[in-house]
This record gives C-alpha cells, sequence and structure tokens, in this order.
C-alpha cells in the first residue's frame, strides 16, 4: 500500500475508536483497537522522524483520544440541537459530512500539535475529497463546532475558533496576503495569516473572512456572501444591503 492508503487505514481505526457505533465491529467496520492504531502509526513515524522517539509520540497520541472523543460529542450535540432537521446524534454521525470532517481534523490536529509531518496533512486531505470541506490540521477549534452542508468550506491554517461556532457552506477563512522574504522571495512560513472567531458566532453561507489580524468578536452574526477583512466588535451584525429584485409579468 502507499503512505496515504496506510494513513487511510489508521484514519479508520481512530473513527472506530470515536465512533464505535458507526465506524466499529458494531456498525461492522474496522477493528478500535487501540494497539493496531498505535503499531501502524508508530511504523509511519519512524520513517518520517528516523531521529525521534516513535513510541513517545504514539503514546502522547493515544492518550489524547479520550479527549477528542469528549469534544466529538459536543460537536455532535451542537449539530443536533442547530439542525431542525436532525432527528439525533446517531443520524448527525452517520450522516452529515461536517461530523465527519470535523473528526478527521480533531484526530488530524493532535498529530500536528505533536509536530508529525505529512500525515496531519494526508489525514485532513482525505476528510476534504470526502467531503469537499477542506480543514488544515494546524486549525484551533473549540467544542461545540458545527458545519452546516459543509461543500465548500475552508479553513486556513492559523485559524483559532472559539466554542460554540456554526458556519454554513462556501464559508472561507483565509489568508489575505503572503508575506515573503526580503532576500530570497519565497514565501515566509510560520505567521499568522488567517482570522480570530470567538465564541457564539454564526456564519452564513459563502461569507469570506481574511487576514491574521481579523478578530470577529463573540456572540455576532456574519450574513451570507460577505466579504470581511477587518475585526468587528462583539454582539455585530454583518450583512450586504439587499438587492431589490424586479419582478415582470412574464411574457406569454
Amino acid at each position: 500500500m502507499t503512505l496515504p492508503q496506510r494513513i487511510a487505514v489508521i484514519l479508520k481505526r481512530s473513527f472506530a475508536y470515536l465512533h464505535p457505533c458507526l465506524y466499529g465491529p458494531v456498525g461492522g467496520g474496522e477493528t478500535a483497537d487501540l494497539d493496531a492504531i498505535a503499531t501502524a502509526l508508530r511504523k509511519e513515524i519512524e520513517y518520517l522522524l528516523p531521529d525521534a522517539d516513535p513510541s513517545q509520540v504514539v503514546d502522547a497520541f493515544l492518550k489524547r483520544l479520550p479527549e477528542v472523543r469528549r469534544i466529538l460529542e459536543t460537536d455532535a450535540q451542537a449539530a443536533y440541537e442547530g439542525d431542525p432537521a436532525a432527528t439525533s446524534r446517531m443520524e448527525v454521525v452517520m450522516a452529515y459530512p461536517g461530523m465527519y470532517a470535523v473528526t478527521g481534523h480533531r484526530l488530524a490536529h493532535e498529530l500536528y500539535r505533536l509536530k508529525v509531518p505529512i500525515i496531519p496533512r494526508v489525514m485532513s486531505e482525505l476528510a476534504h475529497s470526502k467531503t469537499g470541506i477542506d480543514i488544515h490540521p494546524g486549525a484551533t477549534i473549540g467544542e461545540r463546532f458545527f458545519i452546516d452542508h459543509g461543500t465548500g468550506v475552508v479553513i486556513g491554517e492559523t485559524t483559532v475558533i472559539g466554542s460554540n461556532v456554526k458556519i454554513y457552506q462556501g464559508v472561507t477563512l483565509g489568508a489575505l496576503s503572503f508575506p515573503k522574504d526580503a532576500d530570497t522571495g519565497m514565501l515566509m512560513k510560520g505567521h499568522k495569516r488567517h482570522p480570530n472567531v470567538e465564541d457564539n458566532v454564526v456564519i452564513y453561507a459563502g461569507a469570506t473572512i481574511l487576514g491574521g489580524d481579523t478578530v470577529i468578536g463573540h456572540d455576532s452574526e456574519i450574513g451570507g456572501n460577505v466579504w470581511l477583512m477587518e475585526s468587528i466588535p462583539p454582539h455585530s451584525r454583518v450583512y450586504n444591503k439587499p438587492p431589490a429584485p424586479e419582478i415582470r409579468e412574464k411574457r406569454r
């Protein structure tokens, strides 16, 4: 198997641990055996980080899984409460692409925090290819996060999202510009490029929010198709002035 195929197996087994009702043996899926996850992950990390102790990295990842599962339960609850069409938390886990993408992200983010190369990004791209939701593993996302519908959502590497945030399809949390090194002309790494979204924010479909200095204050609403490159205070409502439609009689 190729590296992406092997990472896909690790991802499936991790999903089985986090959502055994759907992806585990109960749902006819992968085994949730943590030893199998550890063995496979240790082998990949040993190859990618020959100078590191793979066992130490894997142990740190496995110790975080119970907390990741707890946070995902809050995500599922937020989706159930936030979508009138949701009939149960089980339906959210089984059928909502946003839940799949967020699960993949939370796993990838733990490996990103441990400075594991390549694997987190491959995990995020596997979720991206399945759901159309592109979340960089470096993005920091709080509890009770809900992506409704989800297709076309893009969340950049240095984005920081608070708790109880809801976003809809087509939302972009992106970079405003990319600074370059004065000597080499190459793009500079490690700079804050993407916005911060504080607690209890709703961002409606098609909104674009750009820039590392941009902060969306808590308890705010960003309307559909808004283009925003500046910070807004808490309890704000941002929307485009709606156009006035022209209605004419249909010619016979």
